[in-house]
């Protein structure tokens, strides 16, 4: 299995407390998520408020007409320094998506580390090269637009690995 990289940081201007509340609710996702992918909770277990052991239950397009169910668990909270979403039944092989966030000089560091992998093996990395990994781009890009209208008067993007 072949596991791929996707890191990106952002600095906002806002509180440490103020990015912990917005990136820790599951209700926020469809904010910071393309709306060509109809992204659409079906289910949150437990309260609004982040926690290991948390279950959450999304809904989202893939390819034109196709939308797949998709089940993460939060599995590792440290507020309000990180949490980690993990999926458990979904369209990856494996996802281990760990959101870390860092007072700095101007603000808040937001940092977003993915760990994904693609099923069917070869065929499987030919999708990653041919689509999934530019879909994971182009999701991210919009998030940080976004989030520098949300917040105005972010830092550029750094992408990395």
């Amino acid at each position: 299995m072949k596991v791929y990289r996707l890191k990106r940081t952002q600095v906002l201007p806002i509180s440490l407390q103020q990015a912990w509340e917005f990136f820790s609710s599951p209700r926020n996702l469809a904010k910071i998520t393309p709306p060509d992918m109809h992204f659409e909770i079906l289910s949150v277990s437990g309260s609004d408020k982040t926690y290991a052991g948390q279950v959450i239950n999304y809904k989202i397009k893939i390819f034109p007409l196709v939308r797949v169910r998709w089940t993460t668990e939060i599995t590792h909270v440290q507020e309000p320094h990180y949490f980690v979403d993990e999926q458990r039944f979904g369209p990856y092989a494996w996802w281990h998506h760990q959101h870390h966030f860092k007072e700095v000089k101007n603000g808040v560091e937001v940092e977003d580390d993915v760990h994904y992998a693609v099923p069917l093996g070869f065929i499987g990395r030919l999708a990653n090269a041919v689509f999934v990994e530019r879909t994971l781009n182009t999701i991210f890009d919009y998030r940080h637009a976004v989030l520098q209208k949300h917040f105005p008067a972010g830092e550029t993007i750094r992408k990395t690995a």
